[in-house]
């Protein structure tokens, strides 16, 4: 017998392979900054923080593959500098760029091109509740002018206000004149 998926059904809905589905696509208000709207020298203090749980960075360093015991062996870790285990740096950069997203690039970017100058000054433990700002640094247009590269200064304090991480990112983002039209080519 043959399965759904070989017999050209969709697996997920049972309806034939090429069935069109009608659909109404709502169009969502997003709380990200166009191109126009970023300003160089400007300091976003984020809102939202994240205490950083055991389970977080178990987590974390699963689905990375990395089983670095300073991270993952509290008996390791406790005969470190350090006393304990640390989170994993690169969880406390992604958790940064996740803070920051609301009121810098929420659905305004088209691509993140890099992340540069990465720190980890102090260190972060199972527990802390991390905070994230962003300066804006450097802009300018894309050669077509439909666009625009932001280049942005992160960092990221632990609830005593050590800054535990920094780093820029430069992200390509849409103007908001060519919004509509990159919306339509999705």
């Amino acid at each position: 017998m043959l399965s759904s998926f070989a017999r050209g059904n969709s697996c997920h809905t049972g309806r034939p392979t090429g069935t069109v589905l009608s659909r109404s696509i709502t169009r969502f208000t997003m709380s990200g900054l166009y191109y126009e709207e970023f300003e160089v020298g400007r300091t976003i203090e984020h809102e939202k923080r994240r205490t950083v749980s055991e389970s977080d960075n178990q987590r974390f360093c699963d689905m990375t593959m990395n089983q670095q015991p300073l991270h993952l062996d509290a008996e390791f870790a406790a005969d470190s500098q350090f006393g304990e285990r640390l989170v994993n740096g690169l969880y406390t950069m992604s958790l940064a760029v996740g803070l920051s997203i609301p009121e810098t690039t929420d659905g305004t970017i088209v691509a993140n091109l890099g992340y540069d100058d990465v720190s980890h000054p102090n260190p972060v433990f199972h527990g802390d509740t991390l905070r994230a700002q962003t300066t804006v640094l450097d802009k300018r247009e894309t050669s077509d002018g439909e666009r625009g590269v932001v280049t942005m200064n992160v960092e990221v304090f632990n609830q005593h206000d050590d800054l535990v991480c920094e780093f820029e990112r430069t992200a390509l983002s849409l103007k908001r004149e060519f919004a509509d039209d990159a919306d339509a080519d999705a």
